[in-house]
């Protein structure tokens, strides 16, 4: 089973990225999918979630209406899709399985000038 995720760097505020989850070695469109994120010197918090189709999504309040989750299940991959980023959406960012024992091993976001 994996989880990796792609497409963390450096950005300005205000600025956009799109990360990406792949996934391998399980039934990927059987599982509800999350993003996490976590700061430094904080826990890990909830982000997204996508159903197993996508009919569904949610979003912490700190993110809705600047971030957008979405999912390939044809090539077994998620995405997140990161707009008027701020500096205090830095932190290194995880992709679970819902309800599994799935993580991915997270890709870094960085929001500074």
């Amino acid at each position: 089973v994996q989880l990796v995720e792609s497409g963390g760097g450096l950005v300005q505020p205000g600025g956009s990225l799109r990360l990406s989850c792949a996934a391998s070695g399980f039934s990927f469109s059987n599982y509800n999918m999350d993003w996490y994120r976590e700061a430094p010197g904080k826990a890990r918090e909830w982000v997204a979630l996508i159903t197993t189709t996508g009919a569904w999504t949610n979003y912490a309040d700190s993110v809705k209406g600047r971030f957008a989750i979405s999912r390939d299940n044809a090539k077994n991959t998620m995405y997140l899709q990161m707009d008027s980023l701020k500096p205090e959406d830095t932190g290194v960012y995880y992709c679970y399985a819902r309800y599994s024992d799935y993580w991915g091993q997270g890709t870094q976001v960085t929001v500074s000038l």
